[in-house]
């Protein structure tokens, strides 16, 4: 039988790993495996945390395994004082490299399956209260309220700048929210951050997001592409707001005078896309 030290030693390890995983965390944010927001943020982050926490338990359970098993052979097989001959070596072991090249083809297997699930509920396109326009540009953001046909439009952080000068985009609370992303110029991407969810918003092309806000409050916001110089000055921010705060911000936007659209759609004649080479869009320019 094997000395205590012995289990001890394989135990250091798994506690290490333990402590330093629960040190200084709250319940809610070991919960949310440490992702960012509050539950139910939008109708999808739930699905995403569970997505984020089933896999992680999944990798710690075959992580724990491998660790013991290796620290088991480094304690129980360590050569000893009087041991002068290398130990017997094994190889081919067919029930083992099966079992190494099984287990990890159906861990695969069943994380595609998941993620796949996952992002087609996600993806799925629904009829939607509202519809905003979301336009990228080096380095700030435009949003277009198409229900109410106003818009804002944003300035990049300025170095001596705070946060209350950003664009701010504001969302009704409990509305489903059909997103279309557009760029006037490169490859930028839309991330809100507690909604744990980014999309890439390309030129020339419109892309989509789906979502449900349920949480009043305050929200960051960022551009998660690298585009350029000013990139990481390329923030926003999102307010969840009642009903009633909604329509007040869409009166206060058509009184500023923000009435219309600013669009990057190649197929609006009044569109503001920096780029006049795309393909079909300035056949001179093309030579």
């Amino acid at each position: 039988m094997l000395h205590k030290k012995t289990f001890r030693w394989a135990a250091l390890p798994v506690l290490a790993v333990l402590l330093a995983s629960l040190t200084g965390c709250t319940t809610q944010e070991f919960s949310r495996g440490w992702l960012p927001g509050v539950p139910g943020v939008t109708n999808h982050t739930e699905r995403i945390v569970s997505l984020w926490n089933g896999s992680w338990i999944v990798l710690y359970v075959v992580g724990f395994i491998a660790w013991g098993l290796m620290f088991w052979a480094i304690i129980v097989y360590r050569r000893k004082k009087n041991d002068t001959e290398i130990p017997v070596q094994f190889r081919y072991n067919m029930p083992i490299e099966t079992l190494f090249t099984v287990i990890p083809f159906i861990l695969v297997l069943g994380f595609f399956a998941l993620t796949a699930r996952d992002i087609d509920a996600i993806e799925k396109p629904i009829a939607s209260d509202y519809r905003i326009e979301v336009v990228g540009k080096q380095w700030s953001w435009d949003f277009n309220y198409t229900n109410d046909n106003v818009y804002d439009t944003g300035l990049q952080l300025q170095e001596d700048g705070t946060e209350a000068e950003l664009p701010t985009l504001y969302l009704p609370v409990n509305k489903s929210v059909e997103f279309d992303l557009i760029s006037r110029d490169v490859i930028h991407s839309f991330w809100v951050i507690d909604f744990l969810y980014k999309k890439d918003v390309f030129p020339g092309r419109v892309n989509k997001m789906f979502l449900t806000p349920q949480v009043i409050g305050d929200y960051k916001g960022k551009c998660a592409e690298l585009c350029g110089e000013f990139h990481s000055m390329m923030l926003f921010n999102v307010k969840v707001v009642s009903q009633a705060d909604y329509d007040a911000r869409m009166v206060e936007l058509a009184a500023m005078g923000n009435t219309g659209q600013l669009t990057a759609n190649p197929d609006d004649p009044n569109n503001i896309n920096r780029n006049n080479n795309l393909p079909g869009d300035n056949p001179k320019s093309e030579g």
